[in-house]
């Protein structure tokens, strides 16, 4: 028997997952860590990574042969080393926000649009590698000359496996200095940043064998979303994932880079395959839900706050929530847009609430959906809100898209997996795998709720709002 592993670095917890030839779960370990975080500043130790990596792997892998692995991870951990590989100082965290000034330098000398048509990122934030690089510049000099490899956190565990200096094209989509569209880096912003392309590692393909770990073939993975697309079997247009959440993520493959809109916030990236995904994200979704929860009838569960709802007719008889608690981001990006009941009446009580609540997440799915414009048949729903039966057929009735929920949680881990046993030919294809692989928990289709006026009402609240 052949064995596979998929690694899903996260944020703050690193999760590994042992499959067999069939991609069934066979061994599974989660490493949880904190990071050291103070104002605008969040780092970890780069070797520490490493030595959870190994910790995990040498657990889960014990009497297995393992026949090949590959990682997602987040996108903008960055790690500066000199040439040996030895860190120069601490990873900084994608979270870290201390570039804010070097982003405004950036876009001064480049423009969003400008940005967005080379790199696919409608925004020049303070997370993107190439701000933290300039801002190392700026502040860390001696350190800054020192230098001579650039990792993302992807790249530095591939080095520590197999001595490899490369990088996978997704997890360099949103750095900034990278050219989704020719898919190599962009001279123009590596000068401005100064930085030499030697210092940045060799581009590969995701699912191309980089070098091999205690005799199991080394395979270059894919962003934590693109690994966890492929791992709940969206591979093809037709089908698009929503991830319900703390917030809500919208995954969507698609064949072109859309055209610029300074109206729209849309990231598009690289994708496994060579197309690209659209990656649409909101602050809130089912922490609106939990806000309500907790702070409104915290004696009662998910489960009995469900049953609630579910004695309301749909619209909530008027009642509409804005679930902008932390701003609004996409497709209509506001930071200071804020939440908001309207329309409560005598006649309204706490149902009432909670279903406006879960209308409204449904109507910020279908007006994502609506701006994106990609037509599909079907959405793959994971996350906390795909638990709740309730739920999945209002986003159902909502959009008018049939609703399925999946039964294996770690999509990441084994969309890795799949990208792994595709590379040392145990699968045919990429979607062929996934296709297998995926099994389905529960569909749930149109039921023929009317929600014009319901949607009708958020969209007008929403223009006023945001």
């Amino acid at each position: 028997m052949k064995y596979l592993i998929g690694a899903d670095v996260g944020t703050t917890s690193l999760k590994m997952v042992v499959f067999d030839e069939e991609l069934n779960p066979v061994r599974s370990v989660t490493k949880d860590y904190s990071l050291n975080a103070a104002g605008d500043r969040v780092e970890f130790p780069a070797e520490s990574y490493w030595e959870l990596f190994s910790s995990a792997y040498d657990e889960v892998s014990d009497g297995l042969t393992i026949a090949a692995l590959a990682i997602d991870t987040q996108c903008e951990t960055i790690i500066f080393t000199d040439e040996d590989g030895t860190p120069l100082r601490d990873a900084i965290v994608w979270l870290d926000n201390r570039a804010t000034a070097q982003a405004g330098e950036i876009q001064k000398q480049f423009g969003e649009k400008r940005v967005y048509e080379v790199t696919g990122q409608p925004e020049i934030t303070a997370t993107w590698p190439a701000c933290k690089v300039l801002w190392y510049k700026q502040n860390e000099p001696e350190l800054f000359k020192r230098t001579r490899r650039i990792f993302l956190l992807e790249d530095w565990l591939l080095w520590k496996l197999t001595g490899e200096f490369v990088t996978e094209k997704t997890l360099q989509s949103s750095t900034i200095y990278f050219d989704i569209q020719k898919e190599q880096w962009w001279d123009e912003m590596l000068a401005f940043i100064d930085i030499d392309e030697a210092m940045l590692p060799r581009l590969c393909n995701s699912g191309e064998i980089i070098g091999s770990y205690k005799g199991a073939a080394v395979v270059a993975g894919a962003i934590d979303q693109i690994a966890g697309a492929i791992g709940s079997g969206v591979t093809h247009s037709g089908i698009v994932s929503e991830m319900t959440g703390t917030t809500m993520v919208i995954y969507v493959p698609t064949d072109t880079l859309p055209a610029y809109d300074p109206d729209s916030k849309i990231p598009c990236h690289k994708s496994y395959d060579g197309s690209y995904c659209l990656l649409s994200w909101t602050p809130t979704a089912g922490m609106a839900l939990k806000w309500f929860k907790t702070n409104f009838c915290n004696s009662l569960s998910f489960r009995e706050l469900d049953e609630l709802a579910s004695a309301i007719e749909p619209g909530s008889n008027g009642l509409t929530f804005l679930p902008y608690l932390c701003g609004s981001t996409m497709p209509k990006y506001n930071p200071d847009a804020r939440g908001a009941f309207y329309g409560l009446t005598l006649e309204h009580g706490l149902a009432h609430a909670v279903r406006a609540i879960l209308e409204a997440i449904a109507c910020m799915l279908r007006s994502n959906l609506e701006y994106l414009g990609i037509e599909c048949d079907e959405i793959r729903s994971m996350g906390g809100g795909a638990s709740s039966p309730l739920w999945c057929q209002i986003k159902a009735d909502m959009t008018g898209k049939r609703i399925v929920t999946l039964k294996n949680n770690e999509t990441a881990c084994l969309g890795s997996a799949i990208l792994a046993g595709t590379a040392i030919g145990i699968f045919e294809t990429v979607a062929d795998a996934a296709e297998k692989a995926v099994a389905i928990a529960n569909a749930y289709e149109p039921g023929g709720a009317d929600y014009t006026e319901c949607y009708k009402r958020f969209c007008e609240l929403e223009d006023k709002n945001t």
